[in-house]
Protein backbone atom coordinates (compact mmCIF):
# COMPACT_ATOMS: atom_id res chain seq x y z
CA UNK A 1 0.00 0.00 0.00
CA UNK A 2 2.96 2.39 0.12
CA UNK A 3 2.12 3.46 -3.38
CA UNK A 4 -1.55 4.68 -2.06
CA UNK A 5 0.52 6.58 0.87
CA UNK A 6 0.48 10.13 -0.89
CA UNK A 7 -1.30 12.10 -3.22
CA UNK A 8 -1.45 9.82 -6.84
CA UNK A 9 -1.79 11.52 -10.04
CA UNK A 10 -5.26 10.99 -11.88
CA UNK A 11 -3.20 8.83 -14.45
CA UNK A 12 -1.64 7.10 -12.01
CA UNK A 13 -4.82 6.29 -10.32
CA UNK A 14 -6.33 4.93 -13.87
CA UNK A 15 -3.01 2.67 -14.36
CA UNK A 16 -3.43 1.03 -11.08
CA UNK A 17 -6.83 0.56 -11.44
CA UNK A 18 -6.27 -1.06 -14.97
CA UNK A 19 -3.55 -3.47 -13.70
CA UNK A 20 -5.45 -4.22 -10.79
CA UNK A 21 -8.50 -5.67 -13.23
CA UNK A 22 -5.97 -7.64 -15.37
CA UNK A 23 -4.59 -9.25 -12.37
CA UNK A 24 -8.49 -10.24 -11.15
CA UNK A 25 -9.11 -11.31 -14.68
CA UNK A 26 -6.51 -13.92 -14.52
CA UNK A 27 -7.69 -15.29 -11.81
CA UNK A 28 -8.15 -19.17 -13.09
CA UNK A 29 -11.39 -19.09 -10.53
CA UNK A 30 -12.89 -15.70 -9.87
CA UNK A 31 -15.05 -16.02 -6.83
CA UNK A 32 -16.75 -14.21 -4.20
CA UNK A 33 -13.71 -14.26 -2.28
CA UNK A 34 -11.56 -12.90 -4.99
CA UNK A 35 -13.93 -9.66 -5.47
CA UNK A 36 -14.27 -9.30 -2.26
CA UNK A 37 -10.38 -9.01 -1.52
CA UNK A 38 -9.52 -6.68 -4.30
CA UNK A 39 -13.09 -4.24 -3.31
CA UNK A 40 -11.84 -4.09 0.12
CA UNK A 41 -8.18 -2.90 -1.64
CA UNK A 42 -9.77 -0.29 -3.84
CA UNK A 43 -12.21 0.99 -0.60
CA UNK A 44 -8.72 1.80 1.01
CA UNK A 45 -7.50 3.52 -1.91
CA UNK A 46 -10.72 5.25 -2.15
CA UNK A 47 -10.04 6.39 1.60
CA UNK A 48 -6.85 7.79 1.31
CA UNK A 49 -7.60 9.55 -1.64
CA UNK A 50 -10.50 11.14 -0.08
CA UNK A 51 -8.29 12.62 2.51
CA UNK A 52 -6.08 13.50 0.64
CA UNK A 53 -8.75 15.47 -1.26
CA UNK A 54 -10.01 16.94 1.74
CA UNK A 55 -8.14 20.34 0.97
CA UNK A 56 -8.91 20.65 -2.44
CA UNK A 57 -12.73 20.20 -1.48
CA UNK A 58 -11.99 22.69 1.22
CA UNK A 59 -10.31 25.42 -1.20
CA UNK A 60 -13.08 24.49 -4.29
CA UNK A 61 -16.10 25.53 -1.12
CA UNK A 62 -14.41 28.60 -0.53
CA UNK A 63 -14.20 29.27 -4.11
CA UNK A 64 -18.05 28.88 -4.17
CA UNK A 65 -18.59 31.27 -1.40
CA UNK A 66 -16.64 33.55 -2.78
CA UNK A 67 -18.80 33.43 -5.91
CA UNK A 68 -19.86 30.91 -8.46
CA UNK A 69 -19.18 33.12 -11.49
CA UNK A 70 -16.61 35.87 -11.46
CA UNK A 71 -18.24 37.17 -15.09
CA UNK A 72 -20.91 36.37 -16.97
CA UNK A 73 -20.53 36.70 -20.41
CA UNK A 74 -23.35 34.89 -22.39
CA UNK A 75 -23.01 35.30 -26.50
CA UNK A 76 -25.99 36.16 -28.94
CA UNK A 77 -27.71 33.37 -30.01
CA UNK A 78 -27.39 34.21 -33.61
CA UNK A 79 -23.58 33.33 -33.21
CA UNK A 80 -23.95 30.10 -31.95
CA UNK A 81 -24.51 27.70 -34.90
CA UNK A 82 -26.47 24.83 -32.99
CA UNK A 83 -29.23 26.18 -35.95
CA UNK A 84 -27.79 24.32 -38.49
CA UNK A 85 -28.66 21.46 -37.40
CA UNK A 86 -32.42 22.21 -36.90
CA UNK A 87 -35.22 19.88 -37.89
CA UNK A 88 -38.31 21.24 -39.37
CA UNK A 89 -41.75 19.53 -40.17
CA UNK A 90 -45.16 21.00 -41.43
CA UNK A 91 -48.93 19.97 -40.23
CA UNK A 92 -51.55 22.35 -41.83
CA UNK A 93 -50.90 25.45 -41.00
CA UNK A 94 -48.05 25.12 -38.23
CA UNK A 95 -44.82 24.76 -38.97
CA UNK A 96 -42.33 23.46 -36.04
CA UNK A 97 -38.81 23.74 -36.06
CA UNK A 98 -36.89 22.49 -33.29
CA UNK A 99 -32.85 22.45 -32.02
CA UNK A 100 -30.51 20.77 -29.52
CA UNK A 101 -27.49 22.57 -28.51
CA UNK A 102 -24.33 20.60 -27.65
CA UNK A 103 -22.62 21.26 -24.34
CA UNK A 104 -20.13 23.59 -25.03
CA UNK A 105 -22.91 25.73 -27.76
CA UNK A 106 -25.37 25.15 -24.62
CA UNK A 107 -22.56 27.09 -22.92
CA UNK A 108 -22.29 29.91 -25.10
CA UNK A 109 -25.41 30.48 -25.18
CA UNK A 110 -26.33 30.66 -21.35
CA UNK A 111 -23.18 31.89 -20.28
CA UNK A 112 -22.96 29.05 -18.04
CA UNK A 113 -22.62 25.35 -18.17
CA UNK A 114 -25.97 23.44 -18.05
CA UNK A 115 -24.50 19.92 -18.68
CA UNK A 116 -22.98 20.44 -14.62
CA UNK A 117 -26.28 20.24 -13.85
CA UNK A 118 -27.56 17.33 -16.05
CA UNK A 119 -29.59 19.83 -17.84
CA UNK A 120 -29.81 20.45 -21.56
CA UNK A 121 -31.87 23.19 -23.16
CA UNK A 122 -34.16 22.45 -26.57
CA UNK A 123 -34.94 25.45 -28.45
CA UNK A 124 -38.63 25.51 -30.41
CA UNK A 125 -39.77 27.49 -32.95
CA UNK A 126 -43.31 27.54 -33.76
CA UNK A 127 -44.91 29.06 -36.99
CA UNK A 128 -49.31 29.32 -36.35
CA UNK A 129 -50.46 30.38 -39.81
CA UNK A 130 -54.17 29.30 -38.18
CA UNK A 131 -56.92 31.46 -37.15
CA UNK A 132 -56.97 30.29 -34.02
CA UNK A 133 -53.77 30.25 -30.94
CA UNK A 134 -52.14 27.10 -30.04
CA UNK A 135 -50.28 26.26 -26.54
CA UNK A 136 -46.59 24.37 -26.34
CA UNK A 137 -47.07 21.66 -23.63
CA UNK A 138 -43.20 21.55 -21.91
CA UNK A 139 -43.89 18.29 -20.01
CA UNK A 140 -45.01 16.24 -23.24
CA UNK A 141 -40.91 17.44 -24.27
CA UNK A 142 -40.15 16.04 -20.50
CA UNK A 143 -42.38 15.86 -17.82
CA UNK A 144 -39.66 16.89 -14.87
CA UNK A 145 -38.67 20.25 -17.35
CA UNK A 146 -37.03 22.85 -15.49
CA UNK A 147 -39.02 26.01 -15.26
CA UNK A 148 -36.46 29.41 -16.06
CA UNK A 149 -36.37 30.18 -12.23
CA UNK A 150 -35.37 26.58 -11.35
CA UNK A 151 -32.43 26.58 -14.03
CA UNK A 152 -31.41 29.51 -13.22
CA UNK A 153 -31.37 29.69 -9.07
CA UNK A 154 -28.78 26.83 -9.58
CA UNK A 155 -26.36 29.07 -11.18
CA UNK A 156 -26.75 31.64 -8.85
CA UNK A 157 -23.87 33.75 -7.38
CA UNK A 158 -22.91 33.54 -4.25
CA UNK A 159 -20.71 37.11 -3.89
CA UNK A 160 -22.58 39.24 -6.83
CA UNK A 161 -26.09 39.94 -6.82
CA UNK A 162 -25.47 42.04 -10.38
CA UNK A 163 -24.12 38.63 -11.51
CA UNK A 164 -27.39 36.16 -10.06
CA UNK A 165 -29.96 38.96 -11.79
CA UNK A 166 -28.06 38.86 -14.92
CA UNK A 167 -28.48 35.22 -14.98
CA UNK A 168 -31.92 35.15 -13.75
CA UNK A 169 -32.90 37.81 -16.42
CA UNK A 170 -31.04 35.52 -19.56
CA UNK A 171 -32.76 32.32 -18.77
CA UNK A 172 -36.10 34.23 -18.53
CA UNK A 173 -35.41 36.18 -21.88
CA UNK A 174 -34.46 32.66 -23.47
CA UNK A 175 -37.93 31.05 -22.25
CA UNK A 176 -40.29 29.79 -24.65
CA UNK A 177 -43.51 31.42 -24.20
CA UNK A 178 -47.37 30.59 -24.84
CA UNK A 179 -49.87 30.98 -26.50
CA UNK A 180 -48.35 30.57 -30.23
CA UNK A 181 -51.01 33.64 -31.30
CA UNK A 182 -53.32 33.13 -35.22
CA UNK A 183 -50.48 34.53 -37.79
CA UNK A 184 -47.90 34.97 -35.42
CA UNK A 185 -44.56 32.97 -34.08
CA UNK A 186 -42.76 32.24 -30.86
CA UNK A 187 -39.31 31.11 -30.05
CA UNK A 188 -37.25 29.77 -27.14
CA UNK A 189 -35.79 27.55 -25.25
CA UNK A 190 -37.03 24.94 -22.28
CA UNK A 191 -34.30 23.35 -20.04
CA UNK A 192 -35.10 19.96 -19.52
CA UNK A 193 -33.05 16.72 -18.40
CA UNK A 194 -29.81 15.91 -20.24
CA UNK A 195 -29.78 12.94 -22.50
CA UNK A 196 -26.75 11.83 -24.59
CA UNK A 197 -26.72 10.19 -27.69
CA UNK A 198 -30.45 10.51 -29.02
CA UNK A 199 -32.87 12.73 -27.62
CA UNK A 200 -36.30 12.31 -28.32
CA UNK A 201 -38.75 14.93 -28.97
CA UNK A 202 -42.55 15.13 -28.61
CA UNK A 203 -44.40 18.60 -29.45
CA UNK A 204 -47.62 18.35 -28.45
CA UNK A 205 -49.46 21.58 -29.48
CA UNK A 206 -53.03 22.15 -28.15
CA UNK A 207 -55.89 24.92 -29.24
CA UNK A 208 -59.24 24.31 -28.20
CA UNK A 209 -60.60 22.51 -31.20
CA UNK A 210 -57.42 20.69 -32.21
CA UNK A 211 -53.86 18.93 -30.93
CA UNK A 212 -51.12 18.40 -33.50
CA UNK A 213 -48.49 15.86 -32.45
CA UNK A 214 -44.83 16.51 -33.79
CA UNK A 215 -41.77 13.59 -32.87
CA UNK A 216 -37.99 14.31 -33.55
CA UNK A 217 -34.89 12.09 -32.98
CA UNK A 218 -32.10 14.38 -32.83
CA UNK A 219 -28.98 12.88 -32.32
CA UNK A 220 -26.33 14.06 -30.26
CA UNK A 221 -22.47 14.87 -32.56
CA UNK A 222 -20.91 14.59 -29.76
CA UNK A 223 -22.26 10.90 -28.26
CA UNK A 224 -19.34 8.17 -30.21
CA UNK A 225 -21.84 5.48 -30.21
CA UNK A 226 -22.15 2.55 -32.62
CA UNK A 227 -24.76 4.11 -35.03
CA UNK A 228 -21.84 6.74 -35.61
CA UNK A 229 -19.66 3.87 -37.51
CA UNK A 230 -22.47 3.18 -40.16
CA UNK A 231 -23.57 4.96 -43.01
CA UNK A 232 -26.81 3.89 -43.30
CA UNK A 233 -27.63 5.76 -46.86
CA UNK A 234 -24.70 3.67 -48.34
CA UNK A 235 -25.43 -0.08 -47.04
CA UNK A 236 -27.36 -1.33 -49.73
CA UNK A 237 -28.17 -0.19 -53.22
CA UNK A 238 -31.06 0.22 -55.08
CA UNK A 239 -30.45 -3.70 -56.73
CA UNK A 240 -30.22 -4.99 -53.40
CA UNK A 241 -33.38 -3.43 -51.67
CA UNK A 242 -36.21 -6.06 -51.51
CA UNK A 243 -39.50 -3.96 -51.60
CA UNK A 244 -42.91 -5.96 -50.12
CA UNK A 245 -46.19 -5.18 -50.29
CA UNK A 246 -48.03 -8.09 -49.01
CA UNK A 247 -48.07 -9.35 -45.65
CA UNK A 248 -47.51 -13.25 -46.20
CA UNK A 249 -44.58 -12.21 -48.51
CA UNK A 250 -42.97 -10.20 -45.76
CA UNK A 251 -43.49 -13.00 -42.88
CA UNK A 252 -41.80 -15.17 -45.59
CA UNK A 253 -38.66 -13.23 -46.04
CA UNK A 254 -38.29 -12.69 -42.29
CA UNK A 255 -38.19 -16.16 -41.33
CA UNK A 256 -35.50 -16.33 -44.17
CA UNK A 257 -32.96 -13.58 -42.24
CA UNK A 258 -30.47 -15.13 -39.71
CA UNK A 259 -30.77 -17.10 -36.76
CA UNK A 260 -28.26 -15.68 -34.52
CA UNK A 261 -25.53 -13.26 -34.35
CA UNK A 262 -21.79 -14.65 -35.33
CA UNK A 263 -18.16 -13.77 -34.49
CA UNK A 264 -16.49 -11.16 -36.67
CA UNK A 265 -15.34 -13.91 -39.44
CA UNK A 266 -18.10 -15.35 -39.39
CA UNK A 267 -17.98 -18.72 -37.20
CA UNK A 268 -19.98 -19.66 -34.67
CA UNK A 269 -23.74 -18.85 -33.63
CA UNK A 270 -24.47 -16.41 -30.80
CA UNK A 271 -27.57 -14.96 -29.66
CA UNK A 272 -30.44 -15.44 -30.82
CA UNK A 273 -31.92 -12.89 -33.51
CA UNK A 274 -35.20 -12.93 -31.74
CA UNK A 275 -37.02 -9.68 -32.64
CA UNK A 276 -37.93 -7.68 -35.90
CA UNK A 277 -39.02 -3.74 -35.72
CA UNK A 278 -40.68 -2.48 -39.26
CA UNK A 279 -41.87 1.42 -39.22
CA UNK A 280 -39.87 4.93 -40.25
CA UNK A 281 -36.63 5.74 -37.57
CA UNK A 282 -38.72 8.85 -36.36
CA UNK A 283 -41.76 6.57 -34.92
CA UNK A 284 -39.63 3.26 -34.01
CA UNK A 285 -36.16 5.44 -32.14
CA UNK A 286 -38.73 7.98 -30.20
CA UNK A 287 -40.63 5.03 -29.24
CA UNK A 288 -37.55 3.53 -27.38
CA UNK A 289 -36.59 7.04 -25.90
CA UNK A 290 -39.82 7.76 -24.72
CA UNK A 291 -39.86 4.60 -22.79
CA UNK A 292 -36.15 5.13 -21.20
CA UNK A 293 -33.94 3.38 -23.18
CA UNK A 294 -30.41 4.87 -24.26
CA UNK A 295 -28.02 4.49 -27.07
CA UNK A 296 -24.64 2.73 -25.81
CA UNK A 297 -21.60 4.13 -26.74
CA UNK A 298 -18.63 2.48 -28.80
CA UNK A 299 -15.50 0.78 -26.64
CA UNK A 300 -12.94 3.72 -26.29
CA UNK A 301 -10.87 4.97 -24.00
CA UNK A 302 -13.55 6.89 -21.45
CA UNK A 303 -16.11 4.62 -22.41
CA UNK A 304 -14.00 1.89 -20.50
CA UNK A 305 -13.07 3.69 -17.45
CA UNK A 306 -16.73 4.83 -16.92
CA UNK A 307 -17.77 1.16 -17.10
CA UNK A 308 -14.82 0.54 -14.03
CA UNK A 309 -15.70 3.12 -12.19
CA UNK A 310 -19.76 2.16 -12.48
CA UNK A 311 -18.82 -1.30 -11.90
CA UNK A 312 -16.67 -0.89 -8.52
CA UNK A 313 -19.26 1.52 -7.31
CA UNK A 314 -22.20 -0.59 -8.22
CA UNK A 315 -23.75 2.59 -9.89
CA UNK A 316 -25.50 3.16 -12.92
CA UNK A 317 -24.13 3.98 -16.09
CA UNK A 318 -27.08 4.56 -18.59
CA UNK A 319 -24.91 4.52 -21.91
CA UNK A 320 -22.40 1.57 -21.06
CA UNK A 321 -20.93 -0.06 -24.49
CA UNK A 322 -22.38 -3.67 -25.19
CA UNK A 323 -19.66 -6.13 -26.65
CA UNK A 324 -19.72 -6.22 -30.83
CA UNK A 325 -22.01 -9.45 -32.66
CA UNK A 326 -21.90 -9.57 -36.45
CA UNK A 327 -24.85 -9.97 -38.70
CA UNK A 328 -24.41 -9.36 -42.48
CA UNK A 329 -20.89 -9.70 -41.72
CA UNK A 330 -21.04 -6.21 -39.81
CA UNK A 331 -20.87 -5.10 -36.53
CA UNK A 332 -24.72 -3.91 -35.08
CA UNK A 333 -25.76 -0.86 -36.45
CA UNK A 334 -26.73 0.43 -33.64
CA UNK A 335 -27.43 -0.81 -29.79
CA UNK A 336 -29.90 0.60 -26.72
CA UNK A 337 -30.37 -0.17 -23.38
CA UNK A 338 -32.50 0.42 -20.15
CA UNK A 339 -30.11 -0.15 -17.18
CA UNK A 340 -31.46 -0.30 -13.46
CA UNK A 341 -29.30 1.32 -10.55
CA UNK A 342 -26.40 -0.91 -11.26
CA UNK A 343 -24.41 -1.78 -13.77
CA UNK A 344 -24.46 -5.56 -13.27
CA UNK A 345 -28.38 -5.51 -14.52
CA UNK A 346 -30.03 -4.18 -17.66
CA UNK A 347 -31.78 -5.05 -21.02
CA UNK A 348 -29.68 -4.93 -24.27
CA UNK A 349 -30.79 -4.76 -28.00
CA UNK A 350 -28.41 -4.64 -31.06
CA UNK A 351 -30.10 -3.77 -34.39
CA UNK A 352 -29.12 -4.45 -37.73
CA UNK A 353 -30.63 -2.67 -40.86
CA UNK A 354 -32.21 -4.79 -43.40
CA UNK A 355 -32.56 -4.94 -47.32
CA UNK A 356 -35.99 -5.15 -46.52
CA UNK A 357 -38.69 -2.72 -47.07
CA UNK A 358 -42.30 -3.34 -46.17
CA UNK A 359 -44.61 -0.73 -48.04
CA UNK A 360 -41.79 1.67 -48.19
CA UNK A 361 -40.64 1.37 -44.48
CA UNK A 362 -37.29 -0.22 -43.15
CA UNK A 363 -37.24 -3.53 -41.79
CA UNK A 364 -34.48 -4.02 -38.55
CA UNK A 365 -33.49 -7.64 -37.21
CA UNK A 366 -32.35 -7.90 -33.52
CA UNK A 367 -31.40 -9.86 -30.83
CA UNK A 368 -32.36 -8.92 -26.92
CA UNK A 369 -31.56 -10.51 -23.68
CA UNK A 370 -31.55 -9.45 -19.78
CA UNK A 371 -28.24 -8.95 -18.48
CA UNK A 372 -28.02 -10.53 -14.79
CA UNK A 373 -24.56 -9.96 -13.72
CA UNK A 374 -20.88 -9.77 -14.86
CA UNK A 375 -17.76 -11.94 -15.38
CA UNK A 376 -14.61 -11.10 -15.93
CA UNK A 377 -12.59 -12.14 -19.19
CA UNK A 378 -9.31 -11.39 -20.87
CA UNK A 379 -11.91 -11.60 -24.38
CA UNK A 380 -13.29 -7.84 -23.35
CA UNK A 381 -11.75 -4.83 -24.03
CA UNK A 382 -13.11 -3.89 -20.78
CA UNK A 383 -11.91 -6.81 -19.07
CA UNK A 384 -15.25 -8.02 -17.82
CA UNK A 385 -18.85 -8.88 -19.99
CA UNK A 386 -22.38 -9.41 -18.91
CA UNK A 387 -23.91 -12.72 -17.94
CA UNK A 388 -27.81 -12.82 -19.36
CA UNK A 389 -30.58 -14.77 -18.64
CA UNK A 390 -30.90 -17.72 -20.15
CA UNK A 391 -34.78 -17.10 -20.15
CA UNK A 392 -34.33 -14.96 -23.75
CA UNK A 393 -38.11 -15.38 -24.75
CA UNK A 394 -38.80 -12.93 -21.14
CA UNK A 395 -36.96 -9.97 -22.34
CA UNK A 396 -38.27 -10.45 -25.67
CA UNK A 397 -41.71 -10.50 -23.83
CA UNK A 398 -40.70 -7.69 -21.46
CA UNK A 399 -39.81 -5.57 -24.60
CA UNK A 400 -43.56 -6.03 -26.02
CA UNK A 401 -44.84 -5.00 -23.48
CA UNK A 402 -42.89 -2.01 -22.38
CA UNK A 403 -42.96 -0.71 -26.33
CA UNK A 404 -46.58 -0.92 -26.04
CA UNK A 405 -46.78 1.84 -23.48
CA UNK A 406 -44.54 3.67 -26.03
CA UNK A 407 -47.87 5.06 -27.82
CA UNK A 408 -46.36 3.92 -31.08
CA UNK A 409 -46.61 0.40 -31.85
CA UNK A 410 -49.50 -0.50 -34.12
CA UNK A 411 -48.99 -4.22 -34.50
CA UNK A 412 -47.33 -7.25 -32.99
CA UNK A 413 -47.04 -10.92 -34.34
CA UNK A 414 -44.34 -14.13 -34.09
CA UNK A 415 -42.82 -15.57 -37.00
CA UNK A 416 -39.91 -18.11 -36.70
CA UNK A 417 -36.54 -17.63 -36.43
CA UNK A 418 -33.73 -19.70 -34.23
CA UNK A 419 -35.93 -22.35 -33.53
CA UNK A 420 -36.90 -24.22 -30.08
CA UNK A 421 -34.31 -24.62 -27.53
CA UNK A 422 -35.44 -26.61 -24.33
CA UNK A 423 -34.16 -25.61 -20.80
CA UNK A 424 -32.99 -29.23 -20.55
CA UNK A 425 -31.19 -28.87 -23.51
CA UNK A 426 -30.27 -25.24 -24.04
CA UNK A 427 -27.95 -23.27 -26.38
CA UNK A 428 -25.01 -21.12 -25.72
CA UNK A 429 -23.93 -18.20 -27.03
CA UNK A 430 -20.17 -16.91 -27.83
CA UNK A 431 -19.60 -15.67 -24.32
CA UNK A 432 -20.62 -19.78 -23.12
CA UNK A 433 -23.73 -18.56 -21.65
CA UNK A 434 -26.95 -20.64 -21.60
CA UNK A 435 -30.50 -19.72 -23.11
CA UNK A 436 -33.57 -21.63 -24.06
CA UNK A 437 -36.55 -20.57 -26.03
CA UNK A 438 -38.97 -21.42 -28.18
CA UNK A 439 -37.16 -20.33 -30.91
CA UNK A 440 -39.95 -17.36 -32.46
CA UNK A 441 -39.27 -13.68 -33.55
CA UNK A 442 -41.31 -10.79 -32.39
CA UNK A 443 -42.66 -8.56 -35.21
CA UNK A 444 -43.58 -4.79 -33.69
CA UNK A 445 -45.15 -2.30 -36.52
CA UNK A 446 -44.73 1.36 -35.66
CA UNK A 447 -46.57 4.26 -36.57
CA UNK A 448 -46.76 8.08 -35.49
CA UNK A 449 -48.25 8.89 -32.11
CA UNK A 450 -50.20 9.31 -30.39
CA UNK A 451 -51.88 5.85 -30.26
CA UNK A 452 -53.13 4.06 -27.30
CA UNK A 453 -53.12 0.78 -25.61
CA UNK A 454 -56.81 -0.53 -27.22
CA UNK A 455 -55.50 0.28 -30.84
CA UNK A 456 -52.62 -2.31 -30.52
CA UNK A 457 -53.17 -4.64 -33.22
CA UNK A 458 -52.18 -8.29 -32.53
CA UNK A 459 -51.88 -10.85 -35.65
CA UNK A 460 -53.72 -13.26 -34.87
CA UNK A 461 -53.54 -16.02 -37.77
CA UNK A 462 -49.41 -15.58 -37.45
CA UNK A 463 -47.48 -18.12 -34.89
CA UNK A 464 -48.64 -18.32 -31.10
CA UNK A 465 -45.67 -18.24 -28.65
CA UNK A 466 -45.76 -21.15 -26.63
CA UNK A 467 -44.18 -21.43 -22.93
CA UNK A 468 -40.06 -24.01 -23.40
CA UNK A 469 -40.70 -26.81 -22.21
CA UNK A 470 -39.65 -27.17 -18.56
CA UNK A 471 -36.15 -28.92 -17.86
CA UNK A 472 -35.43 -31.70 -15.75
CA UNK A 473 -32.55 -29.88 -13.42
CA UNK A 474 -32.19 -25.79 -13.16
CA UNK A 475 -29.09 -24.09 -15.00
CA UNK A 476 -28.18 -22.60 -12.10
CA UNK A 477 -27.73 -26.09 -10.65
CA UNK A 478 -24.72 -25.44 -8.45
CA UNK A 479 -23.44 -29.04 -8.44
CA UNK A 480 -22.50 -29.26 -12.68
Amino acid sequence: MERYQIMPTEAGIKQAFVDDMMRIARCSNFDNTCYRLYRKKWEKVNHVLQRNLMLGLCLTFTLMMLGCATSFSPRPIDEVPFKTRAQTQIMDGLTVTVAVPTIEEAKAIYGVNLASKEMQPVWIDVKNEENVPYWLLPSGLDPAYFSASEAAYAFRSLSSSEITQAVYKRFQNLQFRNPILPRNSATGFIVVNRDEGFKALDVDLISRAKVRSFTYIIPDPSFKGDFTLVDFYSLYDNKQIIEIKEEEVLRSEIEKLPCCTTSKDGSGKGDPLNLVLVGDRNDIFPAFIRRGWHGTEIIWSKAIWRTLKSFFKGSRYRYSPVSPLYVYGRRQDLAAQKSRGTIHQRNHLRLWLTPLRFRGKTVWLGQISRDIGVKFTLKSKTISTHVISPDVDEARRYLVEDLAYSQALARIGFVKGVGEARKDAPRFNLGGDPYFTDGLRAVMFFEPRPRTLGELDIIGYWEIPTRVRTSKKSLFDESK
